[in-house]
C-alpha cells in the first residue's frame, strides 16, 4: 500500500465541552447541591476532537464547523488558534443562533451523561463545505451528522451529497456517528433507510460498539447488550459492507479494536492486497483512566493516520488503540496527543496491553498482541 498525500478535510459537529471534575462519591439527584471540582473547558465534537488528533499527531488538517457569534464561539476559535492559527480558516462563524455545548457529567466508574445545545450543528449543511476545500486533499471525515438535524431530518439526502461531492473530487471518505437520544426527533428517524442512503458513499466506518449495534442490530441495542463477541462483530461488519463500506473499525472501548475489511480488491485497490479481507483484533493499551471523553474521535485519527502513513491494518489498529489510551489518559480531550513519532515509539517500548482471549476457532494471536483471523491473512495474499 501506498501512502496518501493531502490534507484531511475533517467535517460537521462541533461544540464546547464544559466538563466538572466529579469525586466517585458524588451522588447526583435532583434538589441536591453538590460540590465538584474545577471545570475543564475545551473543544468537544468530531471536528474538534478527530480534527485536533490528527493536527497533534502531525496530518495536516483542514476544519470546517460553524459557531456563533458569542462567548462560547470564540472561545472554540480561541482553543483552536491557540494550536495553529490556520486551523480557523474554513470555520464559519454564523450570529443567528448560539454556539453549542455540552455539559459532560462523568464522575469516575460510572458512564457519562451528555447535557447538550445542538446550535449551529442544526442548520450546518452541504452546501456550508465549500468545494474548493477539497483541493488537494486526501480524504474527507464527516463527524456526527446522526445529530444533526439538516443531515438526519431529510432521510440522507443531505448527508449523502457531502460524501458523494467528496468522492467526485478524488477522496476517501470516512464517517463517524453518534447514537441519538431516542426521545429526540433525531430518535424517530427511519434510521435503516438512512444509512441505505449515505452508506454506499463511505469507504471507512468507525463506529463504537453502542453506535454500530443501533445502526445495524437495533433489537440488541434497545436491550442494552453491551458485550460482542467475534461472531457478533463479523456479523456486523458484513451488514455494513453490503451497504458499500469497505473498511470497518467498531471501537470495543477496553476491549480494544475490532477490524474488518471487504474481500473485493477492486474496492480500495489504492489500500492494496494488504488490506484485503482481513478480520482482526486488537487489546487496549494499558493506562491510569482520567477521562473518556474523545477517546473514540482520538482512536479514530490514529486509525486513519496510519491509513494515510500506508501502514498494513495490523499497525493501522495498534496505533488506532494507542492514540485513544493516549486520550484516556489525559483531561483534556485531544489537546494532550503526542506527535505520532511518539506513539510509535512507546508500542515499539512494550506498551503493556490488556488481555484478550478468543476461543472461537480460526483466530490466532501474534506476538505483537494482534489477533486475526487465519483466514482471512490467507485470502488477502496476492
Amino acid at each position: 500500500m501506498n501512502s496518501f498525500s493531502g490534507d484531511v478535510v475533517v467535517a460537521g459537529h462541533i461544540c464546547l465541552d464544559i466538563i466538572p471534575a466529579l469525586a466517585s462519591s458524588a451522588v447526583l439527584e435532583p434538589g441536591r447541591f453538590v460540590n465538584v471540582g474545577p471545570a475543564t473547558v475545551t473543544t468537544g465534537g468530531a471536528v474538534a476532537n478527530t480534527g485536533l488528533a490528527l493536527h497533534r499527531l502531525g496530518t495536516p488538517v483542514r476544519l470546517v464547523a460553524k459557531v456563533g457569534a458569542d462567548r462560547f464561539g470564540a472561545t472554540i476559535l480561541d482553543l483552536l488558534r491557540a494550536h495553529e492559527p490556520k486551523l480557523v480558516d474554513d470555520m464559519i462563524v454564523d450570529p443567528t443562533t448560539a454556539t453549542s455545548y455540552t455539559l459532560v457529567i462523568e464522575p469516575p466508574g460510572v458512564p457519562r451523561l451528555f447535557i447538550h445545545w445542538e446550535g449551529h450543528n442544526a442548520t450546518f449543511t452541504a452546501a456550508d463545505v465549500d468545494a474548493t476545500v477539497f483541493a488537494g486533499a486526501a480524504l474527507l471525515h464527516f463527524g456526527y451528522p446522526s445529530i444533526m438535524r439538516s443531515f438526519y431530518i431529510d432521510g440522507g439526502v443531505e448527508a449523502a451529497t457531502l460524501l458523494r461531492c467528496a468522492r467526485v473530487a478524488g477522496l476517501l471518505t470516512s464517517l463517524d456517528v453518534v447514537r441519538p437520544d431516542s426521545d429526540s426527533e433525531a430518535g424517530l428517524v427511519d434510521w435503516d433507510a438512512w444509512c441505505a442512503r449515505v452508506f454506499p458513499h463511505v469507504d471507512i466506518f468507525i463506529p463504537n460498539l453502542d453506535e454500530a449495534l443501533f445502526f445495524f442490530d437495533c433489537s440488541r441495542a434497545e436491550a442494552g447488550s453491551t458485550h460482542a463477541d467475534e461472531g457478533l462483530l463479523h456479523t456486523l461488519a458484513g451488514r455494513m459492507f453490503d451497504l458499500g463500506v469497505a473498511v470497518v473499525a467498531i471501537k470495543l472501548g477496553a476491549a480494544g479494536l475490532y477490524v474488518r475489511t471487504t474481500a473485493d480488491p477492486a474496492r480500495l485497490p489504492a489500500l492494496g492486497a494488504a488490506w484485503v479481507g482481513r478480520e482482526l483484533r486488537v487489546p487496549a493499551f494499558r493506562v491510569p483512566v482520567m477521562g473518556t471523553t474523545g477517546a473514540g474521535d482520538c482512536t479514530i485519527a490514529g486509525f486513519l493516520t496510519g491509513l494515510l502513513h500506508g501502514l498494513p491494518p495490523e499497525q493501522v489498529a495498534l496505533s488506532a488503540a494507542a492514540v485513544g489510551a493516549f486520550n484516556v489518559e489525559s483531561a483534556r480531550n485531544a489537546e494532550d496527543i503526542p506527535p505520532w513519532e511518539t506513539v510509535q515509539a512507546r508500542i515499539a517500548a512494550g506498551w503493556e496491553q490488556y488481555s484478550l482471549e478468543i476461543t472461537l476457532p480460526g483466530w490466532h494471536r501474534e506476538a505483537a498482541g494482534v489477533w486475526y483471523k487465519t483466514d482471512s491473512v490467507t485470502e488477502s495474499q496476492p
